[in-house]
């Protein structure tokens, strides 16, 4: 199968040079992959979508309480999504390399809106329970781990390869300014209307995402290769492990994703609790580091550096905000920090997306981005769960400051090895 562009792919296992012409990073055009109308519809879909998710995420606690729930009920709901999505994820990589990929994320959206709207229904008729609520949770759980392979895999066919990574730079952008204003709108919905009325705003969002996707069109993609799902599953992992750039640095991610978790939902919310004068404090800093998610992104739509080396070597200032939380910094240099962590890891996410487009066949790359998914969240759930009991008995900062040192180290072994520290971009 040759790619997009026409070239031969690789060798399995191989990267790619570059040609000659092409400098380790420079400034690209601005708008250029909004000029294709595939590529408008999907970033417009995506911050429909994200802004609805953000405000029901702000809802869905409350609605719990409200229902007569507990504080471990909260979590239980929130497991139930988890568990779900995971459990769908690896089945969901399948089906969208076999079936057009903006029909399957249709599909998802529409029961993703169904779950929530009917999660709305129960709550503003007073007639919610925890466990319709947790069972409606794992269902649009589900409808998100048939839609983020799917995703993956769609971005690339919006856009020429020479477009990718500015694609995805601005896709990126899009998605995390509707996360800073959607969980801006489901505390203000939530505040004065209620919970069940961002519920039923979030079911809105994903049926428009999913109508507006009726006007994509795209070339259909070479027949899977493998007999039945479980072929395509084998061959996905196949696919995934050889590539000696690509597991490594999934499997370090396994572990940095866990401490992300971990300092974001438990470790920082301690330490701005007992040290930085509350809720108010955590909520600074949560906005810094998304607005430096943002700033990343927009630095990312211009300039090109070399792909892997450039994501791993973005990662370890992440560690900085670690490291000032386990001081713990005043909360002027914790939002710096804070700014300089988001704007990093949106580096690395941009440069990742960028090398799986260019070094994955099209028709392999929403399994594969599904095995990436399952590997980056494998230890998510147990590090939230075992952060505060850990926090308990050596310290938060104790904790903070071990979880800094492995961000700061892992990326820089992973430069060591020499498929990623040779990989180069084509375009």
């Amino acid at each position: 199968m040759h790619p997009p562009d026409g070239r031969q792919p690789a060798p399995q296992g191989t990267t790619r040079t570059v040609p000659a012409r092409c400098p380790g990073a420079r400034m690209a055009p601005l708008g250029g992959p909004l000029r294709s109308r595939n590529f408008r519809l999907l970033a417009a879909c995506n911050v429909i979508s994200v802004a609805g998710s953000q405000a029901a995420a702000v809802a869905i606690p409350f609605a719990v309480l409200r229902s007569g729930g507990s504080a471990s009920d909260v979590g239980y709901v929130a497991t139930a999504e988890l568990i779900a999505m995971t459990g769908c994820l690896l089945l969901g990589g399948a089906v969208a390399d076999r079936l057009p990929r903006h029909h399957v994320i249709m599909a998802a959206e529409f029961l993703q809106a169904l779950a929530q709207g009917s999660s709305g229904a129960l709550v503003l008729t007073g007639h919610a329970r925890v466990w319709q609520l947790a069972a409606l949770a794992a269902a649009g759980g589900a409808g998100f781990g048939f839609y983020y392979p799917a995703a993956q895999g769609l971005l690339p066919q919006t856009v020429p390869a020479s477009q990718r990574a500015q694609a995805n730079a601005l896709f990126r952008t899009g998605r995390n300014a509707a996360s800073i204003g959607g969980a801006a709108l489901g505390g203000l919905i939530t505040g004065l209307a209620g919970p069940g009325w961002a519920l039923a705003a979030d079911a809105v969002s994903f049926t428009a995402a999913a109508a507006l996707r009726v006007g994509m069109r795209f070339q259909r993609l070479p027949p899977a290769q493998a007999p039945g799902m479980l072929g395509d599953l084998r061959d996905g992992w196949r696919e995934f492990t050889a590539h000696r750039w690509l597991w490594p640095i999934v499997a370090q991610f396994t572990v940095i994703t866990g401490i992300y978790a971990a300092a974001m939902s438990v470790l920082g919310p301690l330490v701005a609790h007992a040290s930085l004068g509350g809720a108010r404090s955590w909520g600074l800093i949560t906005a810094a580091y998304a607005a430096g998610a943002v700033a990343g992104g927009l630095v990312m739509t211009r300039y090109r550096p070399r792909l892997l080396v450039a994501a791993m070597l973005s990662v370890p200032a992440y560690s900085l905000l670690l490291f000032a939380l386990a001081v713990p910094l005043p909360v002027p240099p914790d939002l710096a920090a804070a700014l300089v962590a988001g704007g990093s890891l949106e580096v690395f996410t941009v440069c990742w997306a960028t090398t799986m487009q260019q070094e994955i066949p099209p028709e392999k790359l929403s399994r594969v981005a599904s095995y990436d998914a399952l590997g980056g969240i494998a230890l998510t759930p147990a590090a939230t769960a075992i952060a505060g009991p850990l926090a308990a008995a050596i310290g938060t900062a104790g904790v903070l400051a071990g979880g800094g040192a492995l961000v700061a180290i892992l990326p820089a072994l992973t430069v060591l090895i020499p498929e990623v520290r040779h990989m180069r971009r084509e375009h």
